[in-house]
């Protein structure tokens, strides 16, 4: 016989061995839920949940989905689905858990492609936590449209498998941004960060360097222009007014998507020529491995 009180006992013993971060402890009292009451949604979803941050994601999905089954309206269970199908390149399922959040979306065995606009996406939440700027693709991928810092395993043009609840927010010319966490790279980008050092900066030649770059299909941006530090409060919730002309110091790099050394040089030696701009060193960031 089913025992929802044990269950829900049990449940909350997981909720709470998670919140401490002992996920052995979390995994084995959810684990016990769903054997107290297996017709009981919740402890399914929670273990889902686990098995998400954890990028276990047959698990993960096997779990939400049956999660999804006990308690149709749960629309967080789909979602979940409708990641970990992602991940593992389910489309049909993926439509399918989409679908059932309300997105309008047709049955299909490829990846759905809505281009949902830009967005910010945290890499590395736990640690780094860079933001950047991402074209989302569907309510769980992004490409990735800015030149991530050196110090980060993601390239521009990575796709990255985000999350779908909100951490933080960014608002840019007055319009708000939800900012989303990524869970792991899905199509690693053929493209590598060179780091350019700069001693001369002259006015206008970060547009020309974006523009050559982007004509021989790769990118640049000026980190010292593109990049704010924030306080972890700011980074995960919505930056408060003591960051208010908080700007980051004149910084003395640009970041260059290329895919190999020579159409870096290339492109470098094009713009040094039109602009006068003058370059210390540049090199190639090392490919750190995603956490």
């Amino acid at each position: 016989m089913p025992d929802r009180d044990a269950a829900v006992d049990l449940n909350q013993a997981g909720h709470e061995a998670s919140e401490r971060g002992d996920r052995v402890a979390a995994e084995r009292a959810y684990r016990d839920a769903i054997a107290a009451d297996p017709e009981w949604s919740v402890p399914y979803y929670n273990l889902g949940l686990l098995c998400k941050y954890a990028g276990r994601w047959e698990e993960s999905a096997t779990l939400n989905a049956r999660a999804a089954e006990l308690s149709p309206d749960d629309q967080a269970a789909w979602w979940n689905l409708g990641i970990a199908a992602t991940a593992l390149g389910q489309w049909r399922e993926a439509r399918r858990a989409w679908r059932a959040c309300g997105v309008t979306v047709d049955d299909g065995d490829d990846p759905p492609v809505f281009n949902w606009g830009q967005t910010p996406i945290r890499l590395d939440a736990a640690d780094a936590a860079e933001v950047v700027w991402a074209r989302r693709l569907d309510p769980a991928r992004a490409r990735i449209v800015s030149v991530p810092l050196p110090t980060a395993a993601e390239r521009w043009g990575d796709v990255v498998l985000n999350d779908g609840a909100r951490d933080g927010e960014r608002v840019v010319d007055g319009r708000t941004y939800p900012v989303f966490n990524a869970l792991a790279v899905l199509e690693p980008s053929p493209f590598e960060t060179f780091v350019v050092e700069l001693a001369t900066l002259p006015d206008g030649a970060i547009d020309v360097l974006e523009t050559i770059a982007e004509e021989q299909g790769g990118a640049a941006e000026h980190w010292g222009e593109a990049t704010r530090i924030l306080c972890r409060d700011c980074s995960h919730g919505v930056v408060h007014h003591h960051h208010d002309g908080d700007e980051s110091p004149a910084h003395p790099h640009c970041g260059l998507a290329a895919l190999d050394a020579a159409q870096a040089e290339a492109i470098l030696a094009r713009w040094l020529e039109q602009t006068g701009a003058d370059v210390i060193k540049w090199y190639v960031a090392p490919r750190s491995s995603p956490a």
